[in-house]
């Protein structure tokens, strides 16, 4: 009777030899004849070491499938989860943030402003995202900014009397 493990070391053997002859193969004929030659061989010898393994270790492909299982179940669970937290936080983070500026800018922007944020978006902001906080603040004062360079109505009147009053003291030759 056989021995298995000289048989498999036999079949071992033989598979390398067929590997040898597709390297030789590459070398002395076509490129094309070796390298397709090689790849049978070598696919051929993957399928002998699977077979192997089962054999040999009947639990192996088992405890294989379950792992990438696993693996492809977490990582699947983690984007969703990630995904979904990141839209939702930022949905809530954008209504607060554009609700609290929209009611405080019409009066008094600079003090209303700041405390509502410090109060209301500010604790929110730091309970739930702790980076963004630097950022409402930062949208806060660029408003804030531009309103207080808008002109008002009087000084633009103003302006508009003063240029007129110039053009009418200018003489007509200058203009």
């Amino acid at each position: 009777m056989l021995n298995p493990v000289r048989v498999d070391a036999a079949v071992d053997l033989a598979y390398g030899a067929l590997i040898l002859l597709a390297i030789a193969l590459i070398a002395t004929v076509e490129f094309g004849i070796g390298i397709a030659f090689g790849l049978g061989v070598f696919s051929a010898y993957l399928v002998h070491v699977v077979w192997k393994m089962a054999r040999f270790d009947p639990d192996w492909m088992t405890a294989v499938v379950e792992d990438a299982f696993d693996q492809t179940v977490t990582e699947t669970v983690e984007e969703a989860v990630d995904e979904t937290m990141a839209d939702t936080v930022d949905e809530t983070v954008e209504e607060a943030v554009a609700d609290t500026v929209d009611e405080t800018v019409t009066d008094t922007v600079a003090d209303t402003v700041e405390e509502a944020v410090d109060e209301t978006v500010g604790q929110q902001v730091a309970a739930r995202l702790g980076d963004q906080l630097d950022t409402v603040q930062a949208q806060v004062e660029a408003v804030d900014n531009r309103l207080d360079d808008r002109p008002r109505e009087d000084r633009v009147e103003e302006l508009i009397q003063n240029s007129v009053s110039e053009e009418e003291d200018t003489p007509e030759e200058t203009r």
